[in-house]
């Protein structure tokens, strides 16, 4: 840990205050609100796995607030919409994903052997 932060447990402690104060859930429903206004949300992006986050089996969810909610539904929306007008698939690298008839990567590949 850098000198200029302090001791770790006074890190860890100040961690643990804003984490309870919800600090860093705020600042996340900003950014997001924000980028939904700005029309900057790109679902494409997003991907989160269990290797990712864990979370309790009783775990309900993250609350967001009605901006950022509206913003990735509107998101959400429109990639739906992409994906049904049949225009061309691309992975996070915003490479062209070659796919067979079926709408399978595993077509593509297939097909071409």
């Amino acid at each position: 840990m850098p000198r200029e932060f302090g001791a770790w447990s006074t890190v860890h402690n100040r961690f643990r205050q804003w984490r309870n104060a919800g600090v860093f859930e705020a600042l996340l429903e900003g950014a997001i609100a924000e980028a939904a206004k700005r029309g900057e949300v790109d679902m494409s992006l997003v991907s989160v796995g269990s290797t990712t986050v864990r979370a309790h089996h009783d775990a309900a969810g993250m609350h967001l607030n009605p901006d950022a909610l509206a913003g990735l539904e509107k998101a959400a929306e429109e990639a739906e919409k992409t994906r049904q007008k049949g225009e061309a698939r691309t992975n996070k690298t915003g490479t062209t994903v070659r796919t067979g008839k079926s709408g399978d990567a595993s077509d593509a590949d297939a097909s071409s052997a």
